[in-house]
This record gives C-alpha cells, structure tokens and sequence, in this order.
C-alpha cells in the first residue's frame, strides 16, 4: 500500500514540474498572433537564410501541414489546432535559438450596444458583447458624447463589458451616441447607438411576480429581461439573462352559432390574434 501511495506521489509530483517548466517556457516566447485560414510564417530568431533548424510544437514534432525555408517554418491554413509552442533548435548542435507562442484566432466584427438605466435620472449604462468569438484577447474602447461632447465613461469594475455615464443635464434634446470599438491584434471593428432622454420609459410593477404587456405584436419575436431592487434600498440587481417570447395566435374555434350559413363555402374562419404577453418574475 506504502509503495502505490509513494507512485502516485511521484506520478503527481511529476505532472506538477512538467506543467511548470511549460509554463516557464511560454513566459519567455514572444507572442505571435496569426487569422484563422491564413498561412502563418515564424522566424527562428534572427538566423541567417542559410540556416538549418528542427522545429518542434510543445516538446513533439511539427505535424500539421507546413513548408520549411531555411530558418523559416510555414504553417498552411492553420486553424484552433494550430495553437501552441513552437521551438526552433540550431542544426546540428540542438542550440535552442527561439521560442514563438503561436495563438490563432480572428478579428473582431461589430459588438452589438445596449444601453439602460436603472437609476434615471441619474445616468445609464452601456453593455456590449460580440455575436461570435475571436479566440485571442479582445480588448473595447468607449467613447460617449453628448451634444459633440465627449462624457466621462466609468468602467464596471465586476462586468468588464459595462460602463456607467451620468447624465450631464435633465430635459435635454440633444441626442446621446454611444461608439464603442473591439479591438485586438487581427483587427479592429466599431458600433455606435444614439438614443435621445426623451425615449427613456419606465415599466410599472405591482407587487405581483407578473407582468403582461398590453401592446404586443402577434408574430414578433421579444425580448425580455429583468432587474430587481428590494424597496428602493441597496443597489440594482444585475440583468436576469435574456429570454425570447413570441405572441401566438390562437387555433380557430368551431362555429356553433347559426352565422355559420353566412360562411362562404370553402372559406376558413380567420384565427384569432392574442396580443398580450405575459412573463412571470
């Protein structure tokens, strides 16, 4: 029993000095950022053309689909599993000469803006996110104005997608424009919103766990969410997440009465529009 616990330990102590000699490696690789589909060119160090060099990703050899020129490895159409670090070592005495930590992924498209207020007339707050994935760090820039004058942006400090502006003044015509930009290493994309005070509204609620809205479309997609604040002490909660509901339209009824004869032949009753839709808290 003592010799299997003694294995284990070691089996353990050993996966723990591998993870932390990867990890000491990757610190000292520069980053290389390369788009998905592309064909990807790595320099080993600053080697002359005339060079010969091993490569190696992440301790094994290099299997994906690539061309080598002299101290220069290219990777063809590399996708997620391209992902790793590469080493280049000096023919022939092994000498590793560089390390490159290859992360592949994609620019960034228009982030979709959404801006609120929970504490009016206070101020609002902006929250934005990206429709599809970028898979390497994408960092946004914000930038409000009002009446072609730029406010001053607080940053959530828990949601790093959030920003919180006070309004300047009350009863103000001029309108709001709310630009915010993704930015990272492949590229660069940017949406902007405008929205004037005077199209702020509020929801009524009682202190039911209901709510019906009395002027939906039948067939249009919603959506919905909610915030909570506990008898106007504390702080707004966060925003539940999203649900989707559409208004349905009923099943035709069958016609008992004796109007049924003033149905033209081969004609269909029409079927009845709800127009309410209810959510519950």
């Amino acid at each position: 029993m003592a010799n299997i616990v003694t294995s284990f330990c070691c089996v353990v102590l050993a996966a723990v000095v591998v993870v932390y000699a990867q990890r000491r490696s990757q610190q000292g690789a520069r980053i290389q950022y390369e788009k998905i589909g592309s064909d990807v060119t790595m320099q080993c160090g600053s080697l002359d053309n005339d060079a010969s060099v091993t490569w190696k990703v992440n301790g094994t050899d290099v299997k994906a689909r690539r061309r080598e020129e002299g101290p220069r490895l290219i990777l063809m159409e590399v996708n997620m599993s391209s992902n790793g670090l590469y080493s280049c070592f000096q023919n022939p005495d092994g000498q590793r000469r560089d390390q490159i930590n290859l992360r592949v992924g994609l620019p960034p498209k228009e982030p979709q803006v959404t801006c609120r207020s929970n504490t009016y007339p206070k101020g609002f707050y902006c929250s934005w996110h990206l429709q599809h994935p970028t898979y390497i760090p994408t960092d946004f820039e914000v930038d409000v104005q009002h009446n072609q004058r730029p406010l001053e942006v607080t940053r959530d400090e828990v949601h790093k997608n959030r920003c919180h502006v006070k309004f300047p003044e009350l009863f103000t015509s001029f309108p709001y424009r709310v630009n915010v930009t993704a930015v990272n290493s492949l590229g660069r994309a940017s949406s902007a919103i405008s929205f004037e005070e005077s199209s702020i509204g509020t929801v009524e609620l009682s202190d039911s766990t209901s709510h019906t809205i009395t002027d939906a479309y039948a067939g249009k997609e919603y959506i919905i969410q909610l915030a909570a604040k506990d008898m106007e002490i504390g702080t707004w909660s966060d925003w539940s997440v999203a649900v989707h509901a559409t208004p349905w339209m009923e099943e035709p009824k069958p016609i008992t009465s004796t109007t049924e004869s003033d149905i033209i032949p081969g004609m269909h009753e029409l079927p009845t529009v709800r127009t309410l839709l209810s959510y519950s808290l």
